[in-house]
Order: C-alpha cells, then structure tokens, then sequence
C-alpha cells in the first residue's frame, strides 16, 4: 500500500480485488483516510475542533468530511468531483459513534451511486489475457507426437503439451467440419443451430435411409451472438484466419460475425487465395499453413497492446494431403527404415506425416512469434482440432473415424497453455466438447453476455485451476446420414453403409449410449427403445474402442441414460426423424 496525493490517484493502485483502508497524511488534530473500493476511490477525514481546555471547557469533537477522487468520469452523483486540498464538509457531529457511523453509510452510498452510473472503463484491472486458438482440420486424436506410435513426429505441439494441460477425454461437439465450427462459435449444440452436416443430412443411397431427414442449414444465422462478437464487445480485437466454413443463404461471414480481420476465408470452405480446397497448394506452403500462420502473426503483432482472440483455423490435415518436398523425402526414408529394421511398420503414409509435420512447424512459428512479442505469460493458447481424422489414418483402439459417433470421430487431441494459471504438463481427464469454447472465453475475458445469450457450454477455466465442473454428461445429435461406409467394428450390413445415421449419443461419466432413430422411431418407440437395433451402451473406461455393447447387460444405467436423453432432447426442441422414406429398399 502507498500513500498518495489529493487529486488524481494513480492507476495502478486500483484494482479490481484491492480494498485498502489506510492513512495517507496526519494533519492537524486529524488524519485523512483513502478507502478504495470497486468503481469508487474515496477519501474521508476525521478531525477534531478543539474548544478551549481545561475545568469546564469543551471537549474535543469530531467532524468528517467525504469526497470522492477525480476520476475520468465526472456522471456520479457524488458531490465535490474535483478535490483540492481542502475537503469539502458534508456532516459535523457532537458524538464520535455518530459521525463514524455517518462516514461508514456515505461511504456505501457513495459505492452504490457511483457504481450504479460509472462506465466500466472506470476499473481499472490488469488486463484480460490473449486467447489464440489453433484449430485444425481432420487432425485425429493419435496424430499427435505426445500419444502416438513414433511415426508422426509433432515436436512443437509436443512442446505445448509439456507447457500446458492435455485433455484425454476433449471431443468435437459434431463429427464434421460445417456442425462443429457451428458449435464453438455459437456455443450451443446443434439442435440449437441447425447445422447438422457439409450441405445436406441426405448423403448416401436414398434407398438406403429408412427415415426422412430433417433439412441442414449450411452455416449458423448472421443473428447469432458469436465467440466473436462477445469478445469484441468486452474490447478484444478479433482476428480469423483460414477456413471458416459456417456461411449461410444470409451471407454470415467473418466480418458479419465479429471478426475484425479476417483472411482467405470462403463461405464453402475454400482454403487458398487463388485454389480451391481439392486443387494442389505450392508445395513450399501446403494448405497454406505457413501463410496463415504469417497472417495470425501480423495480426498479434498489431494488437500487442491490447487484449486479442486469434481464431486460427487451418485446412491442415484435411485432403488433399500436401507436403513440402524434403518433408515428404524425410517420412519416405523413415518408413523404410521401419521397415527394414523389423520394429514394426508406419501407421499412416508418409504424405499424411508429412502433412501432419508440416503444420506442426508452423504451430512453432506461431509460438515463437507469440515468445517473441514477450506475451507469453498473457496467452491462453487452446489446441485441438473440429473432428476426428480421415480413413487414411486409424485411430485403433478408437473404432470409427471422421463423420461418425464413435470415439474416432469425435474424440480431439485438446491442449491448453496459460502460465501461471496452468500447471504444466498437467492432465485432465473431464470429458469437455467445443461448445465449452465460448462460455470459457467469455470467462476468461470477462465478457458480460446478453441476458438472451443461450449456451450449452460451460466454463473450464475451473478444470484450469484443478477443479471439477458443475455438469455431469456431454450430448451429440445427428438426424441425418452421412455416406461412405464404416467398415471397421462390426460385420457388414445395411447399418454401415454409412459412416452415420439418425442418432443421438450421450456421455456420462464414462458411460456411453448411442440412440438410432430408426429402430426407435419405427419400431415401436419408448417400450421398444431397449432393443439392440436402437441403442448401444459402452463403458469407455474398459473399452474405449466400444467393441462390446452393454446395452442388454445393463439396464438399468442404460434405462438411466435413456431418460437423460430424452430430457435433453425436450429440452433443446432436437428434430427427431420420424416420417418413413417411402423409397427406402430393405435389402442385405
């Protein structure tokens, strides 16, 4: 604590959790006090006029007098707004229990007042961290260095991982691309967004679907709150870079949403200034990785000075696979000498490692620049990825991949780094989605969200600190049909012609159930909701890669998850298929 000067105080002995009550000078037969209190800096004397001393002369009485320092706002009601040296007399008493008492309610009245008319700009606090967010694009959960097999090599992203906390249980709220990007920047899940699935919930064989999926909104609405625009609204500079993937028929792009800046952004998720997402990139930039990652960094280095969000959303990993030259060479030569050294074999292509290499050096780029600009310790740095990888890489013990509800779909690496908040090379293992993106950067930034604001979300800024979250299950909900068969897990049938169809999935703990549609919806509803056609129950502490369902073994956790589900599902109005398609063709 320090003692300062009548007139304006300085900023620094403001803040937000600093409520000193100390003397600052003595005067004669009196002392001046500053109490500080939020949104309000006050200084109060108590002195004494003394009558003439001695057999039958007065005693000593106490007065006081209130007045608030000059602020940059002068809207309080708060008399006497710019002091000077002499203070302003606001109450004489004759008691001394009666003018403390008197001092104490003008000073809350004071607090009252002010803070009920005060900008906020009136705090005055440390600023709020940077958030910068690396989003990547089909990276799987084992793609990473930290929890794979060797082959793919991430030393930058293994590089946060010891810096940070790594989730084990991080997943995408969708199991694409479109759905997911939907889900962080809105905050909710997508029953509440529409955006089910890239373009429509019908693709596959229509004689194949049993039900009539409900239409797919191609990006969220431009009327809808964004990540961005809360961010914004508490003074952040927003910048998005890459793939953004969420553009509706009402035009909801970036600079609609929130974005200050915003580079090589398409509506249908086009990837590069002058290519589209399935043509060639320069082999010296592949998916454009190191431009973007430029760009983010251009866009730090003009924010610096004040808080900023960087959504650096990269097409990395997703097809077609691109590599640097001698990125490609290096991965080359490793799989012979896997090979020939008899330790095993190479679990994707070297052009998919070389492709996953490649974007790990431009994550270290953007963690140099971030050294560079001396903001580390005021960085939150999130990475994870908006689903699970490609058939091109397997994700074993996890069964499925991109575009389905098994593990391999949804399941994300997810770091997070902030010193001094995080320790380092910590690990939780509270299952969390994307949705918990926008209610932990609000958090984070101190956003104040409209009352109207909904979120499905919840802050993980506890789990940061070590702490547990209030809520007990994470929800998917998919009511349409996404093509190209699974062909890992379970005998072929008419089921895995398709890598999804209508379900909604629940995880409790480490329970989880999936409920399909059809055999729900067609076969009899609620009583027949048990039977093996329509759910699945699998127990993720001892099958991770859900092999073995439990569905029949387990009534009654299934029948506990059942009646959460439907909860859930009332409660976010989801569209249930339920019309039969007239063209469907029951055939094995």
């Amino acid at each position: 604590m320090q003692a300062v000067r009548l007139g304006t105080v300085p900023k620094q002995t403001l803040s937000r959790n600093n409520f000193p009550v100390f003397p600052t000078r003595m005067r004669e037969r009196g002392i001046l006090f500053d109490l500080k209190i939020p949104r309000l800096h006050v200084r109060v004397g108590i002195w004494w006029n003394s009558g003439n001393v001695g057999r039958n002369k007065r005693s000593a009485v106490p007065a006081m007098a209130c007045y608030r320092v000059k602020s940059q706002h002068q809207n309080s009601k708060i008399a006497n707004m710019n002091p000077t040296p002499n203070m302003t007399r606001i109450n004489t008493v004759r008691k001394s229990l009666f003018a403390l008492t008197t001092m104490l309610v003008t000073i809350a009245i004071a607090s009252f007042e002010f803070s009920s008319t005060a900008s906020a700009n009136d705090v005055v606090t440390d600023p709020p961290p940077n958030i910068v967010l690396i989003f990547a694009d089909d990276l799987g959960w084992k793609d990473v260095g930290y929890q794979g097999d060797g082959f793919i090599e991430t030393p930058n992203i293994d590089r946060l991982a010891t810096e940070g906390m790594v989730f084990s249980s991080a997943y995408a709220s969708a199991a694409n691309c479109a759905p997911s990007r939907a889900c962080l920047l809105s905050g909710t899940y997508t029953p509440r967004h529409h955006v089910y699935a890239v373009n429509s919930t019908r693709r596959g064989p229509i004689k194949n679907m049993r039900l009539i999926p409900p239409q797919n909104r191609s990006g969220i609405a431009a009327k809808n709150f964004t990540i961005a625009e809360a961010m914004k609204s508490a003074g952040y500079a927003t910048g998005h870079f890459g793939k953004w993937h969420s553009a509706g028929k009402d035009g909801s792009l970036p600079t609609v949403q929130g974005f200050d800046t915003t580079y090589n952004t398409f509506g249908d998720g086009q990837v590069h200034a002058s290519a589209s997402d399935n043509k060639p990139g320069p082999p010296s930039d592949p998916k454009g990785v190191f431009t973007l990652t430029e760009k983010a960094c251009e866009f730090m280095q003009n924010n610096q000075d004040r808080p900023f969000f960087c959504y650096l959303a990269h097409n990395a990993i997703h097809t077609p696979l691109q590599n640097q030259t001698a990125t490609l060479e290096k991965f080359k030569q490793k799989k012979q000498k896997v090979a020939s050294d008899g330790n095993g074999s190479a679990s994707v292509s070297p052009k998919y490692a070389g492709m996953v290499y490649d974007f790990d050096v431009s994550v270290g780029r953007l963690l140099e620049k971030i050294d560079q600009l001396k903001l580390t310790k005021k960085t939150l740095v999130i990475f994870t990825s908006d689903n699970g990888a490609i058939n091109q890489s397997p994700q074993e013990p996890l069964r499925g991949s991109k575009g389905g509800y098994y593990e391999g779909g949804i399941r994300e690496p997810f770091i997070a780094r902030w010193p001094g908040v995080i320790d380092p090379g910590s690990q939780c293992d509270v299952p969390i989605t994307n949705v918990d993106f926008y209610p932990t950067f609000a958090d984070v930034g101190r956003v104040k969200l409209p009352a109207s604001k909904v979120l499905d979300g919840e802050s993980i800024v506890p789990l940061f600190k070590g702490k547990n979250l209030t809520r007990k299950s994470v929800f998917w909900h998919f009511p349409g049909y996404l093509n190209r068969p699974v062909v890992r897990g379970r005998p072929s049938d008419v089921r895995l012609r398709f890598r999804s169809r209508p379900v909604t999935v629940i995880r409790k703990g480490d329970w989880k159930l999936h409920l399909f549609h059809e055999a729900w919806q067609l076969d009899g509803g609620r009583e027949k909701i048990d039977t093996n056609e329509a759910v699945e129950l699998y127990n993720l502490a001892e099958d991770i890669g859900e092999r073995r369902d439990l569905a029949l073994e387990e009534p009654d956790k299934r029948d506990e998850l059942i009646d959460d589900l439907l909860a859930w599902i009332e409660s976010t109005n989801a569209v249930i298929p339920s019309k039969p398609n007239p063209d469907y063709e029951p055939k094995r």
